[in-house]
């Protein structure tokens, strides 16, 4: 099924940024009231960023698995309707110690139902045992060395040796048992949420890096598929090369991918990890998608990304094995940045919309390729992203010479922001415009959801119901029907 179908509308916006009682969104009431604003407004997309286990930042793009959802976005209320919570328990979530004692309360309820959710648990465990088990082992061990990296256990337990994992599963099976409950939870209640927007005529739009984290699950039950040495430390990581953003590059510090031995097996870790995500949603983008043609390789000791170089990479074959195994790709190419030919014809080639991002339009001349007279339909087309200041933030912090050419192009007033730019999103001749939640409620650089290059202060951006005035969805909805898409 192709990623982009017919000429629509979307929103941007992470579970954790949804209001409610915790100290982050969930997938509870709110996650649905939600979905019904989306549809009265006439979008019919909601783009989220990647649903995985993040580490103690908070990045979703560092995530403690590629399979595993976030535990932290399962709604207590939810499990209360269901009868595994006392609705008076919920008024005590307050902590992560709160919450995790009352998702141990859950499970013990949980096993005393009825035959249909216990054939459902055994149905999710069986469907999942590829990563499940692993996860929640690496997870239990992960808290019992105190959060240190899997590098850092006892060498028997680092280098997974079969009798030190069967001890290990033995001594922890109540914590591994707890987090494959955790992740039946997870499962269930974004399923249940994407049936919802469905049926409503909403799409869910997923997010998947070309990269994992060094110290996931996934790079601990598979080594032999990472460039890393004996002992679990990586030769080179990923990065990018010095540009006009950075005279250094950056630095990511992911593994890079052994592709020999991936191709060996015809792809087989792949062709698992894009089945787990087209579980969860509709289409999905693909993080920095130029690395599946040649990935900016740095060595492991280097402090920056400037003496690096790149290394070709498999994607023709990889994307010729993952069609093979699930047809046309619903996906969609992150390819921002300096993008050769061969990256051209490598998205190209597999018919998959690129992106656009309107906040890049303005600086160069008329043939900047984000300008919206620029623009094929084949693509998605943003004001921002998730890593991008917020649209009014951006015209804020812009010269006066270049806010008049903003202005002069747009043909509005400074006065109008961020509106005109949204309105240019919804003209564009792309197939699926998307609007930051933080851009449709008009707010300033306060709001930005990610510095890229910051180590604090990210991911944790909220909205509330009172921001939303009544007349927002009659605006917005007006907007995709004037520019034909839906609403």
């Amino acid at each position: 099924m192709r990623a982009l179908q017919r000429r629509s509308a979307g929103l941007l916006l992470h579970p954790t940024s949804l209001p409610g009682p915790c100290k982050q969104g969930d997938l509870g009431p709110d996650a649905k009231r939600f979905v019904d604003f989306l549809a009265a407004c006439g979008f019919g997309v909601w783009q989220v960023l990647p649903l995985n286990p993040p580490h103690e930042d908070g990045s979703p793009y560092q995530a403690q698995s590629s399979h595993a959802g976030d535990p932290r976005l399962i709604s207590l209320q939810l499990l209360a309707e269901r009868g595994w919570l006392a609705s008076e328990d919920l008024d005590v979530a307050v902590s992560c110690e709160a919450r995790a004692r009352l998702l141990h309360l859950a499970r013990k309820q949980f096993e005393r139902g009825t035959a249909d959710i216990t054939d459902a648990f055994a149905t999710f465990k069986r469907r999942h045992d590829h990563w499940l088990d692993d996860y929640g082992l690496f997870r239990a061990l992960r808290r019992h060395h105190g959060n240190q990296p899997w590098w850092e256990w006892p060498q028997p337990l680092r280098d997974r040796e079969p009798e030190a994992l069967k001890a290990a599963a033995e001594e922890l099976a109540e914590h591994v048992a707890q987090c494959v409950f955790e992740q039946f939870l997870f499962f269930q209640q974004w399923g249940e949420l994407r049936t919802y927007a469905n049926e409503r005529g909403v799409r869910l739009f997923g997010d998947m890096p070309i990269f994992v984290a060094l110290d996931s699950a996934d790079v601990w039950c598979d080594r032999h598929l990472f460039d890393l040495d004996e002992s679990g430390a990586p030769r080179h990581v990923a990065g990018v090369p010095p540009d006009y953003f950075s005279s250094t590059g950056q630095l990511w510090g992911n593994p890079l991918y052994n592709w020999p031995r991936m191709e060996a097996d015809n792809f087989a870790w792949w062709q698992r990890r894009l089945g787990s995500q087209l579980e969860l949603f509709d289409f999905l983008r693909v993080d920095h998608f130029r690395g599946f043609d040649a990935c900016w390789a740095v060595a492991a000791h280097e402090q920056t990304a400037e003496h690096g170089y790149w290394q070709p990479t498999p994607g023709r074959a990889l994307f010729e094995a993952l069609t093979e195994a699930f047809g046309e790709l619903p996906l969609v190419a992150e390819d921002l940045g300096i993008i050769t030919q061969e990256v051209e014809r490598l998205r190209d080639g597999y018919n998959l919309p690129g992106m656009k991002i309107l906040q890049f339009a303005f600086d160069s001349d008329a043939h900047n390729p984000y300008l919206p007279h620029n623009h094929v339909e084949n693509c998605v087309v943003y004001t921002g992203t998730h890593d991008n200041d917020t649209s009014l933030g951006w015209f804020d912090s812009r010269s006066p010479e270049l806010q008049h050419r903003i202005c002069e192009y747009l043909g509005c007033s400074a006065d109008d922001m961020p509106w005109p730019i949204i309105r240019s999103a919804f003209a564009s001749v792309a197939r699926l415009a998307v609007v930051p939640m933080q851009d449709i409620l008009a707010l300033g650089s306060d709001d930005r959801m990610n510095t890229p290059g910051t180590i604090s202060g990210n991911w944790q951006w909220r909205f509330n119901w009172d921001q939303i005035d009544d007349g927002l969805s009659d605006r917005v909805g007006h907007m995709c029907r004037l520019y034909g898409r839906g609403g």
